[in-house]
C-alpha cells in the first residue's frame, strides 16, 4: 500500500502545559476516526506532512505535535537561555496526556519514530489505559548501551569522522559520556562555542547515519540545528531521563507491562540499533507484539519499503475502536 495523499490539517493550536511552555499541535483527517497521535524523532526534530500520509484520512483522527522545546513550540530549545531543566521525559509524558485530554480523546494509536518510539513506549508503560495500539519505526528504548553505540561505538564504522567529533571537544573531555560533554558546550555563554559544537555535533549524526558530509538539509538551518544538537545532547547526555538504573534499559525491563497492548514493530534490516539485538529482544519481552523487518534499509522511515509497511500496519488497526 503506497502512502495515502497529502492532506492538509482540519485543526491546530498551542496548548500551554506549565513551565512557561506551550506544545504546537494538529489534527489531520476525520475528526470522528480513530484517534492516533505521532510522536517525532531527535529528541529535537518536529512533527511534519509525512506523518499523516501513513494513515487512511477517512479511517483515522491523526495528531501530529511538536514536542516541548520543538519545531514551533515555544519557547524553543534553540534559544539560549531556555530552561531545559523543564524539558525531560516526564514532562513529555505528561505533555502527552494533556493534550489527550485537551482533544477529548479517550485513547489512541501512538506512532513513534525513533527517539519518539521510546517515548511511545514508556508513555504506554505509564498509561497503559491511553493507548489502543503502538506502531513503532527505527525503534529504540532509550538505553545506556544505545547511546554508547550511537556516541563512541560507531566511531569503529567511521574512524575518520569519529576523529574530528573528538577533536571538537577539550583534549580533558574526550573520554566518559560524549553527549553530556557536547551539552556542556552547547550550555556554554559564548555563541561561537555554542554554534562550533551544534556543527560538529550535527557532522557526526550525518556520518553515523552513513550520509556524506553536510548532506542532510535541515542540519543546514542554523535555528534548527541548534535546538537539535542541545536537545538529543540533553537526553542522551541524561539517559533520557529514565532513570539511575537505565544501563540495562528500563523500557526493555519493563517491556511485560505492554501486556494487552497490540503493537507492531517495523524496523530496517541495516538499522545501527540492530547490533545490539534490542527490538528483537523486546519483540520477545512484550506479548501481542509483531516485528515486521525491512530488508537493505536503514533508521529511516521514509525509505522504499518502509512506508508501505507502515501503512499495511496503521490499515490493520483500523477496524479496532
Amino acid at each position: 500500500m503506497p502512502l495515502y495523499p497529502e492532506i492538509e490539517p482540519y485543526a491546530h493550536g498551542m496548548l500551554d502545559v506549565g513551565d512557561g511552555n506551550r506544545l504546537y499541535w494538529e489534527t489531520y483527517g476525520n475528526p470522528d476516526g480513530k484517534p492516533a497521535v505521532t510522536l517525532h524523532g531527535g529528541p529535537g526534530s518536529s512533527g511534519n506532512a509525512y506523518f499523516p500520509r501513513l494513515f487512511d484520512p477517512e479511517a483515522y483522527r491523526i495528531v501530529v505535535l511538536d514536542q516541548r522545546g520543538c519545531g514551533r513550540s515555544t519557547p524553543s530549545a534553540s534559544v539560549y537561555g531556555t530552561d531545559m531543566s523543564v524539558n525531560t521525559t516526564a514532562h513529555l509524558i505528561a505533555d502527552l496526556e494533556s493534550l489527550r485530554r485537551h482533544l477529548g480523546i479517550e485513547r489512541w494509536l501512538v506512532w513513534g519514530v525513533s527517539w519518539g518510539s521510546v517515548l511511545g513506549l514508556r508513555y504506554a508503560q505509564t498509561h497503559p489505559g491511553a493507548v489502543s495500539e503502538l506502531v513503532l519505526t527505527g525503534v529504540a528504548t532509550g538505553s545506556h548501551a544505545e547511546v554508547a553505540l550511537m556516541t563512541r561505538g560507531l566511531g569503529r564504522i567511521y574512524p575518520e569522522a569519529f576523529e574530528k567529533f573528538l577533536a571538537g571537544l577539550p583534549e580533558g573531555e574526550r573520554e566518559g559520556n560524549l553527549s553530556a560533554a557536547y551539552n556542556r558546550l552547547l550550555e556554554s555563554p559564548d555563541a561561537e562555542v555554542r554554534e562550533r559544537a551544534a556543527r560538529d555535533w550535527t557532522d557526526w549524526e550525518t556520518a553515523a547515519a552513513g550520509q556524506p558530509p553536510r548532506s542532510e538539509p535541515r542540519y543546514e538551518d542554523p535555528v534548527f540545528r541548534m535546538g537539535f544538537a542541545r536537545t538529543v545532547t540533553h537526553y542522551w547526555g541524561n539517559d533520557h531521563f529514565l532513570g539511575e538504573d537505565n544501563d540495562d534499559g528500563v523500557v526493555l525491563r519493563d517491556a511485560h507491562l505492554l501486556k494487552g497492548i497490540p503493537g507492531t514493530l517495523v524496523q530496517g534490516g541495516l538499522d545501527f540499533g540492530n547490533l545490539l539485538g534490542i527490538v528483537w529482544r523486546l519483540h520477545h519481552a512484550w506479548p501481542g507484539s509483531e516485528l515486521v523487518t525491512v530488508d537493505e534499509v536503514g533508521h529511516n522511515a521514509g525509505a522504499p519499503g518502509m512506508a508501505e509497511a507502515l501503512v499495511a500496519a496503521t490499515d490493520k488497526y483500523t477496524a479496532r475502536r
